[in-house]
């Protein structure tokens, strides 16, 4: 197995371009003959998607937050197999995480002990631009700013002025981006237009990798890379218990959101997974003893998903003869009862738990979440631990609390309502399960 060398790219703020500026760096890295890998520093679903298409490589998330430390190095690890370089893409700002202050992007280059390259979107401002990178370098001594990428610089002039200003500088200027509406990708309420559904995926991440090309030091970068020092994994178990021995798992547009690492897990232990397609209408595998509903988008498919009576059928038929039926966020909101859309028209839904959701004035939901099973479950005993996060705009218009799957607390230990509820085998939350919490979360 290979080491791989790593790098993250961070920002001082969302909306700064890391994003593209990634993708680009995959692509071009890719086009130069390198094995590369791309990840998604934090709970993120969509980001790493883009990076799998533009690398040709699976990617994942690291979240030292939610993940065990034995989780986060088998991942890093497992990247040696095919790349010899790791490009992490971080989230929000550079230092912005949980509330308690874990899981920022500085907390993963700081426990990988990877330079930071940082990315400075400089609209409206020139000379300025090198107190904000200073001030990022000099903020934590664990974090090394290894160099910075100015981006949507408006001229050669600016870019003179910004260099100009870097000059006295120990933090190298790796390149300018110019303004151009080729480096953007469409968004939605959840983030990012998924890769999948976007026909201008390709051309996009091909201009980023241009652009990468034209005006990056590309040798200069990929010296820059960070040797791995984080421990040997010692424990390769699944994150989250399978659900059963045979697992059929909802996969199109409107059911995403499943961790790969998660999967890949369950594969470990032994679990067949088959997938299959709502949207398609079809059916879990009659062999299946489990079935996942994972999140994703069902919102913007809720009429159609009321009219795929065999999905419908097999789910309840699944829950008839004892399968487990699990369903997170999107998932969940599809196992109640029914779906109000954004237009406020409601749809009924598979009606396996006493959920009602709307998303017509919806609010954010947002946070990591500390876990503890309320019963007896597939997912482990009473009182077993988890971590996860939380990320809707739904409304809960009604929800069975008699019996709830978790008990809940947020980032910094304060009580939260019970999460999610459960009906004999069927049960759900809409919280996304990232990792079993470690026994001590001291480090």
């Amino acid at each position: 197995m290979n080491t791989p060398r790593g790098l993250i790219i961070a920002a001082p703020a969302s909306g700064s371009g890391k994003t593209v500026l990634t993708l680009g760096l995959l692509r071009a890295l890719r086009n130069a003959g390198h094995g590369v890998t791309g990840a998604k520093a934090g709970p993120d679903y969509i980001d790493p998607a883009f990076h799998t298409a533009a690398s040709g490589k699976p990617a994942f998330n690291l979240d030292p937050w939610a993940m065990r430390p034995d989780t986060l190095a088998g991942l890093v690890a497992g990247s040696g197999k095919s790349s010899d370089i790791l490009i992490v893409e971080g989230v929000m700002g550079l230092f912005d995480g949980a509330r308690s202050g874990d899981g920022s992007t500085a907390n993963v280059a700081a426990k990988l002990d990877w330079p930071v390259i940082l990315v400075v979107d400089v609209r409206g401002q020139a000379a300025s631009a090198a107190a904000v990178v200073e001030g990022f370098a000099n903020h934590r001594k664990d974090v090394q700013i290894g160099g910075v990428i100015f981006n949507r610089v408006g001229s050669d002039q600016h870019a003179a002025i910004l260099n100009d200003a870097m000059a006295g500088s120990a933090i190298p200027v790796l390149g300018y981006l110019p303004r151009s509406e080729e480096l953007s990708l469409p968004e939605r309420h959840l983030g990012l237009v998924q890769a999948g559904e976007s026909s201008e995926t390709e051309d996009r991440i091909n201009a980023a990798a241009t652009h990468i090309e034209t005006h990056i030091d590309l040798d200069q970068l990929r010296e820059l890379a960070g040797e791995v020092t984080s421990p040997v994994p010692t424990n390769n178990d699944p994150t989250v218990p399978p659900l059963g021995c045979r697992i059929a798992i909802a996969r199109d547009d409107a059911f995403s959101f499943a961790y790969p690492f998660q999967l890949d897990g369950w594969r470990r232990a032994s679990a067949d997974i088959t997938f299959f397609s709502p949207l398609n209408d079809e059916t879990p595998d009659e062999s299946a003893n489990a079935v996942f509903l994972p999140g994703g988008y069902p919102e913007l498919h809720a009429e159609r998903l009321g009219h795929c009576s065999k999905f419908i059928d097999g789910i309840r038929t699944a829950a008839e003869r004892g399968a487990i039926i699990y369903g997170e966020c999107g998932g969940y909101m599809v196992l109640g009862e029914a779906l109000t859309d954004r237009d406020g028209k409601t749809h009924p839904m598979i009606g396996l738990l006493p959920v009602k959701t709307s998303f017509q004035d919806g609010r954010l939901h947002l946070g990591y979440r500390s876990l503890s099973l309320a019963s007896d479950s597939p997912l482990g005993p009473r009182g077993a631990t988890f971590r996860g996060h939380e990320f809707h705009y739904s409304r809960i218009l009604q929800e069975e609390t008699s019996s709830p799957l978790f008990e809940v607390s947020d980032a910094l230990g304060q009580n939260l309502p019970a999460a999610g509820c459960r009906s004999n085998s069927v049960m759900g939350s809409f919280i996304h399960l990232i990792d079993r919490q470690a026994p001590l979360q001291d480090d």
